[in-house]
This record gives structure tokens, sequence and C-alpha cells, in this order.
């Protein structure tokens, strides 16, 4: 029976970002056949939407191989990288329930090395609290800005910082948050000038707009790391 899995390992060379495998919606097979063929190659990978049911649907080899974050649902085939040196993008969580997107952001950071500030809990409904931290945010090139229900706190933050910012909508929210697309559809339509905007609850398609941003150096980091996979530390 022919592979279901074919994996673009030219990638990292095209772009600076390595492939990432999505796995909500894939088998458990389907999920191990791609760690197999990245450990075959010696490669560092990410796997994302990994849900804690389907990590333990994996078979053993497949797990023990894995980095497992169970917060972000995210995994690393090969040792994690180590985000090392001042960071170079925040991460804002609206509220709790929209950390595992925000955590998603910050997993996908590290696996290119990128060192990056969580600052969670700061949505509008206290605008205090995310003008507390208004000084240090103008110091960082890139903010994420991760948020559910009127997803008001996108256009507060772009219009604070003069850093690149990048909405986040999350499926966060009751009935008329529609499941993220009134945050979508606020992001989209703000009136803060150069606010980018990435899909529902996608922490992923943040980061990896974030290392585009922030440049040639931090790409060629990336394109690195999706090369060879760490050596594990002893």
């Amino acid at each position: 029976m022919a592979s279901e899995i074919n994996l673009d390992f030219d990638r990292p060379e095209r772009i600076g970002l390595s492939e990432a495998v999505f796995c909500l919606g894939k088998t458990p097979t389907q999920v191990a056949e791609a760690i197999a063929i990245a450990q075959a190659r010696n490669l560092s990978m990410l796997l994302t939407r990994l849900d804690p049911p389907a990590f333990a649907a994996l078979p053993a080899a497949a797990q023990a191989a894995l980095d497992y974050d169970p917060p972000s649902r995210t995994a690393v085939v090969g040792a994690p990288r180590r985000a090392e040196g001042e960071p170079l993008v925040a991460v804002v969580t609206a509220g709790t329930s929209d950390l595992p997107v925000g955590r998603e952001a910050l997993r996908t950071l590290a696996f290119y090395g990128v060192a990056a500030r969580e600052i969670v809990d700061v949505g509008v409904a206290g605008l205090w609290r995310i003008l507390k931290h208004e000084q240090e945010l103008r110091r960082y090139p890139v903010v994420i800005v991760v948020a559910g229900m009127e997803g008001a706190l996108f256009s507060v933050v772009a219009g604070l910082v003069g850093g690149l910012v990048v909405a986040v909508p999350t499926s966060t929210g009751y009935g008329a948050a529609r499941r993220g697309e009134t945050a979508l559809h606020a992001a989209l339509a703000s009136c803060a000038p150069g606010l980018v905007t990435v899909n529902i609850d996608n922490g992923y398609g943040a980061a990896c707009a974030a290392i585009r941003a922030l440049g040639r150096g931090v790409r060629e980091t990336a394109a690195a790391s999706g090369r060879a996979a760490p050596a594990a530390r002893g």
C-alpha cells in the first residue's frame, strides 16, 4: 500500500520554515508514519493539534519519540530547542481560555529557537491589565495578540505599540461570538493601521508570521532547525 504521508523536505530551503504536521483528522497510523519518516531522516519536526486522546492512541514507540505538551496540543520529534537571548516576540492572551492557542504560538516560536515573552489574562474588561504592560510591549518587534469574545484587545494593542501586531482570533465566547468569527471580523475591520490577522485559533500561523517578519537571520536559523534534529540532552 502506498504511503499516505508526503512530507515537504525542501520547504526550509525555500522559505525558512519547515513543514509542521497538523494532526487533527489524521489517524494514529498516519501520525506515527510521519514521526517515523522524520526520525529516519534525523529531522526535527513540529506536530500541532495533537490532542491528549490522539497522543494516547499513538504506538508506544511514537509517543517515546515526542516531546509532548498537552496544554498547547503540540509535540516535537527530537529533543526540544532552547530559545536563547532576549525575547523578540510577546505573546499576549486576553483570557485564560485563550491560553491553548497562545501556547501553540509559544511552542512554535521555541521550536525555531525564537525567545518570547508570555503575558496572560489582560483582556479589555479590565483595561488597566494591558495598560500596565504598555511600555514593555513597545520594546518588542512583534506582538502576537490572542483573543476571543469581541476581539477588542487587537485594536487596543495595535493602537499602543509600534511593532508588528499579529491578531489571533479564538473560538472563545458565548453564542454571538460565533466560535471566533466575531473576533475575526473585529480584527479585519480594525481601525488600527497595519494590524495583521491570521485564521481562528491559528497560533501556529501567527508564530510563523512573526518569524517571517523578524527577517533573514531568524529565518536562516529556522531553516537549520528543520534540517537536523538537535542532539538529545543527556
